[in-house]
């Protein structure tokens, strides 16, 4: 089984230049890919559900940074988590209906539920992250500044994966106050 790992982190910018003051919305972007993203289908769902393990709490985390060396931590932080909750289901959309057993999962973000009707659907549920990052210019001050972001994941031990965290940081995005 590979490793599993945040990828694809990106930041995104609505302009380059601002006015001290204006409010600045800086995007993060990333997915888990990997050995949990894998290792999370239809099959170990069934699994898990016969061995009564229903949920699976995935813990992430993104905090904005400016600077080079010293870098100085912008806007609040993230620090949440997602849930899946592995169910029994009669929905005939949601799973083959030839299959004996009919086991689905329901993703809560932000403690919103969704349920998808495709297994990779609910891996994009689960597993790509949008977080958006509101902050005033005047907290960075006039001049030029480079920008950047930090994530992190952990979860816990389940039948099809064992407990593991992963960690990355964006490249930097650079931001002009006038």
């Amino acid at each position: 089984m590979s490793e599993t790992q945040i990828s694809a982190m990106t930041l995104g910018k609505e302009k380059d230049e601002y006015a001290s003051d204006e409010k600045i919305t800086i995007t993060a972007r990333f997915s888990l890919t990997g050995g949990l993203r894998d290792a999370f289908n239809e099959k170990n769902w069934t699994q898990a559900y016969d061995e009564n393990d229903n949920t699976i709490k995935l813990k992430y985390g993104v905090k904005l940074a400016k600077g080079g060396i010293r870098k100085h931590e912008l806007g609040k932080p993230i620090d949440t988590y997602r849930k899946a909750s592995i169910f029994w289901t009669r929905n005939p959309k949601l799973v083959n209906p030839m299959k004996d057993r009919r086991i689905w999962v329901q993703v809560a973000k932000n403690f919103e539920p969704f349920i998808a009707l495709t297994e990779e659907d609910v891996k994009k549920e689960f597993f790509d992250f949008e977080e958006k990052f509101t902050f005033n210019a005047s907290e960075l001050g006039t001049g030029n500044h480079k920008i950047s972001a930090e994530a992190f994941a952990s979860w816990e031990t389940h039948p099809y994966i064992k407990k593991g965290d992963a960690k990355n940081q964006s490249d930097e995005i650079e931001i002009s106050i006038n």
